[in-house]
């Protein structure tokens, strides 16, 4: 029977039927006894004593230990520990005979939040220890929400002890309780404008994460959006904004607004531009003057170098100083500033004044490819209309905001314009150029009633669209969101680079300094080894490292979202290119999951279109799949097609029809039997749904109805070969269907007959043979295997659950976008590699040439700014590759 009980508190469903003690609960009538449990939806036919543990499927008795879920059938002990109770550290007792630390009021239930805690294997050694404090009764971490649950007595002067327990083991975590009552958390995206430094960024992500009620934020350079998660992040606005321009002067923090703010972001950029060209031309002038009058006018010629160095370099001197006043020393300008001064210290003003030129020409090109590459990228996936053409009702055509219309709304969408908003065609006909979306190259006919998605492209005829949904719900928003939030997904490789910039700079500095003093107070060569512990300072900027990783991923989520493959997080990037092994369902990813005519075969005197037009008659008021795509082949070839006198319909095997050429039978095996019809001359096929057909008692021929493979798949498969990935077919179908569909399109490993659970057994069987697996599907019973898969795809055409459930989603449906994607993943990881590997190899290699007396500061500013800007032009090549 099903009762509830109530302990400590809690309420727990149960629907079993054993003993039970000690619970305390109201209203039960179970009829039995109860003592100490404590699970949750419980079938089991057995006795319990104090065991709640997830899952259990041991075969073996248990005491003591929690479990939820347990189905099993036998007695349950404690199995973690060997003595069921530990012993007090002040009395020495057993803890079920202590009272140390045991008021007379029920232990108290409270939630930490564990801010910053990164390892999942961290947080179950937090959990282990902080457990064995006397005072809890129960620890649980959830590290997918980094809570901390306890139940404990006294839980109020625990904070310090946890605190202690969880840095210990994780340095960087801070616990903070849960206020009761407190409000769900929310997300909400700002943009960071004029932030040019990706070091600064990671900088400003670090402090933003650790203000107070934010469980996470996210700095995704590459868009300049921060997403915040936390409660009311809007009310951090201030604080954001105060922690950015503490980091770098002159970044503004706005909230995200519904309309495209990219033109005017873009106008802004091009005024900074501007004025740092100015800077650089009136710099390089003086430059060049000091240059020509160093040997008549010598004094002239210094003073023309501190002009330019002035021109130069006052706005990043200025800049950090300002920094050095907010704590920030280890930033590119605080290291420029340091280096050239210590040049001028040292009377090397023509070296100081060059190597500033060079930084602040490197810089400006920099940013210029930063800029074009970042607008390069959001073209391609920001296809959402600042206006459209809304139609009133007088006929007339205004032009509105498109955040404005609404659904129900008439937009006029003349020739070469993008479809605005997702609708359907109200009046006209065209044909809609669907490759900015799907990727597909042939334009699809569109006329009254057709639906339309945005950002397809009107190529001939003017069409007026009745809109179906809003902006925000629009598919133009929903790529734009997608490839966004992507962004802010960071792969390992991307958090590792961040960790690794934050060693590097104070430890390239620390290597500078000593290389300044510790050979000079043996050589006495101040000025050598000071000039070379300055290059030293100069690539010490980890930019390029910070700067080029995640830009690369970036440029991967671009270039895939314009092929119409939208990739969900640079994580699934990086997990699809060690793929191993790609698992696909059949029905809807490797055919078209519609019934169609494979063939009919006469065995009598009839022709294939007489059987079929005879055939059709007799399903010509079936609304069953299969006979529909006997008709629709009827009509596709022009076929006559008479309807019966009278038709008599047999549940699970056909229909009996009355038509001018006599008895007609239409169905299975099983119907031709029942009206003992001679089957000796048939013999059924290995693929497809066999409808055989029977005229006055004679069998007059068979028809096949297949689900059709797609026309690209066996190509596909062959394209997944050359990476040598190991292909799969799982499937719920026949043997024989199965089979035929691998073979026709060499699949490697075929796997029918299997229920929705079975795909799951099947895909850890495969991952464990080959290594890292994709599963590709479509269908609402996907949803678990593609969760449960390395990398989860789904077909933009299948539901909505597995879309959700997905790492990446297949806008064209197409078989072509599998090998396509694994190209983009597998460029994307090589191409940041190359950019890690490549940067630090240059700064080493600058760094040796220093310390052998070969480097000079020019050579420094190339290792920092030229590197940075290589890498960038290096990683936007994923956006053009075939």
């Amino acid at each position: 029977m099903s009762h509830e009980h109530k302990r400590n508190g809690f309420s727990q469903n149960y629907g079993s039927e054993h003993e039970h003690q000690e619970h305390n609960h109201t209203e039960c009538s179970c009829g039995h006894e109860h003592h100490a449990h404590n699970q949750e939806v419980c079938d089991c036919d057995h006795s319990h004593q104090e065991h709640n543990h997830e899952e259990c499927g041991c075969d073996h008795s248990h005491q003591g230990h929690n479990h939820e879920e347990c189905g099993c059938d036998h007695s349950h002990h404690e199995h973690v520990a060997p003595e069921p109770y530990a012993l007090c550290t002040v009395c020495g007792l057993p803890m079920d005979e202590c009272t140390c630390y045991l008021s007379q009021s029920a232990p108290d239930k409270q939630i930490y939040i564990l801010e910053n805690l990164g390892c999942a294997n961290c947080a179950s050694k937090m959990e282990a220890r902080i457990r064995e404090l006397p005072e809890v009764e129960d620890a649980t971490i959830i590290y997918a929400t980094k809570q901390l649950r306890i139940t404990a007595h006294q839980s109020e002067d625990l904070l310090p002890r946890l605190q202690e327990i969880c840095s210990s083991i994780e340095s960087e975590v801070t616990v903070v309780p849960r206020a009761k009552g407190a409000k769900e958390e929310s997300t909400v995206i700002f943009l960071v404008e004029n932030v040019d430094c990706a070091n600064c960024a990671a900088k400003m992500e670090q402090r933003i994460r650790a203000l107070p009620g934010v469980s996470s934020a996210t700095l995704t350079f590459a868009t300049k959006q921060l997403k915040v998660t936390g409660q009311t992040p809007l009310r951090l606005l201030s604080q954001i904004q105060d922690i950015c321009s503490s980091i770098e002067s002159g970044v503004i923090v706005t909230s995200r607004d519904s309309a495209n703010p990219r033109r005017e972001m873009t106008a802004k950029k091009a005024n900074g531009n501007l004025k740092d060209g100015i800077e650089i031309g009136i710099g390089a002038v003086l430059f060049v003057a000091g240059l020509l009058l160093q040997n008549s006018y010598a004094s002239a010629s210094v003073a023309a170098l501190l002009l330019s160095y002035v021109a130069l370099g006052g706005r990043i001197v200025l800049t950090a100083l300002k920094n050095l006043s907010k704590g920030q020393i280890f930033d590119e300008n605080f290291l420029m500033s340091l280096a050239t001064l210590a040049a001028i210290a040292i009377a090397d003003y023509k070296e100081a004044v060059g190597v500033m030129l060079f930084y602040r020409i490197g810089e400006l090109f920099e940013h210029i490819a930063v800029e074009r590459s970042r607008n390069q990228i959001m073209d391609a996936v920001d296809m959402r209309p600042e206006v459209v053409n809304l139609e009133m009702g007088d006929g007339s055509i205004q032009v509105i905001p498109a955040r404005e219309a609404q659904p129900g709304d008439i937009l006029l969408v003349r020739p070469g314009d993008r479809i605005p908003l997702d609708g359907t065609v109200a009046e006209g006909e065209s044909r809609i150029d669907t490759s900015p979306v799907t990727g597909e190259p042939v334009p699809v006919k569109a006329g009254p009633g057709s639906e339309v998605i945005s950002g397809c492209v009107n190529t001939s005829g003017q069409l007026k669209i009745r809109v179906e949904k809003p902006l925000e719900e629009s598919m133009v928003t929903r790529i734009l969101d997608s490839v966004e939030n992507a962004a802010a997904s960071k792969p390992r490789i991307d958090r590792f680079i961040t960790k690794f910039a934050r060693v590097y700079t104070p430890l390239v500095v620390g290597l500078a300094l000593g290389t300044a003093v510790i050979p000079s107070l043996f050589t006495g060569n101040w000025n050598h080894w000071i000039y070379t512990a300055i290059t030293f300072l100069v690539i010490s900027c980890p930019c390029a490292l910070v700067l080029s990783v995640p830009l690369a991923f970036f440029s991967g989520i671009g270039a895939g979202s314009k092929r119409g493959i939208l990739f969900k997080g640079g994580v699934s990037l990086e997990a699809m290119k060690n793929v191993k092994a790609i698992v696909m369902d059949k029905t809807g990813t490797i055919t078209k999951g519609n019934f169609v005519l494979q063939k009919a075969v006469p065995l009598g005197d009839l022709t294939e279109d007489e059987l079929l037009a005879l055939s059709a008659s007799c399903e010509l008021s079936s609304t069953h799949p299969i006979g529909t795509s006997i008709t629709n082949a009827a009509s596709e070839r022009n076929l006559s097609v008479v309807r019966p006198d009278a038709v008599k319909e047999l549940s699970g095997k056909g229909i009996c029809a009355a038509l001018p050429q006599g008895e007609v039978l239409c169905g299975n095996r099983k119907l031709m039997e029942e009206y003992h019809v001679d089957l000796s001359g048939y013999v059924k096929e290995d693929y497809g749904t066999e409808v055989l057909t029977a005229l006055n008692g004679k069998l007059a021929g068979y028809l096949i109805i297949a689900d059709t493979i797609k026309e690209e798949a066996k190509d596909a498969i062959q394209s997944l070969k050359k990476y040598h990935i190991t292909t799969a077919m799982l499937t719920g179908d026949s043997t024989g269907s199965a089979e035929a569909v691998g073979k026709a399109t060499g699949i490697d490993e075929v796997h029918a007959r299997l229920l929705p659970q079975d795909k799951l057994t099947k895909l850890q069987e495969i991952r464990k043979k080959h290594g890292g697996v994709m599963f590709v599907g479509d269908g609402i019973n996907d949803a678990p295997v593609l969760a449960g898969a390395d990398v989860g795809a789904a077909m933009g055409s299948g539901a909505d659950a597995a879309i959700e459930a997905a790492d990446v989603v297949f806008m064209t449906s197409s078989m072509e976008a599998i090998p396509q994607s694994i190209a983009i993943a597998k460029a994307t990881g090589t191409i940041a590699m190359q950019n890690v590997v490549f940067a630090l190899a240059v700064k080493i290699l600058v760094m040796i040439l220093g310390l052998a007396g070969f480097a000079n500061m020019w050579m420094a500013v190339f290792a920092d700014t030229g590197v940075a800007m290589l890498c960038v032009l290096n990683a936007i090549r994923i956006l053009y590759k075939k």
